[in-house]
């Protein structure tokens, strides 16, 4: 059965454009993606797939808008920790007011 067009509009603006929210954790500090999955799931209300914040993540580090940084721990594997560059802030913020904008426009 075909989605209606409510759900989506709502899957373009969750799971299809997940770069917003994760770009919007960062602004907070540095994460590594499961904290990032959990915190989208608690402060957005929706659940990426287990694979789909990984692949986001490397796409906005190949295109500059999150670097990288690597932390040992005493026990266990080395953690990846994300940070939102200023690129990617700047990029967040052209988002953000594109949306506000086009929300304006709806009502």
């Amino acid at each position: 059965m075909a989605r209606s067009p409510f759900e989506r509009f709502k899957k373009s603006l969750t799971k299809d454009n997940l770069w917003i929210y994760i770009l919007t954790l960062l602004k907070d500090g540095e994460l590594y993606p499961y904290e990032i999955r959990n915190k989208i799931e608690k402060e957005f209300n929706f659940k990426p797939g287990n694979v789909t914040a990984y692949i986001v993540l490397k796409k906005l580090k190949i295109g500059g808008y999150v670097d990288i940084s690597k932390t040992k721990k005493e026990q266990g594997p080395e953690r990846t920790y994300y940070k939102i560059t200023e690129k990617g802030k700047e990029e967040l913020r052209k988002a953000i007011k594109f949306y506000s904008e086009r929300t304006k426009l709806l009502r």
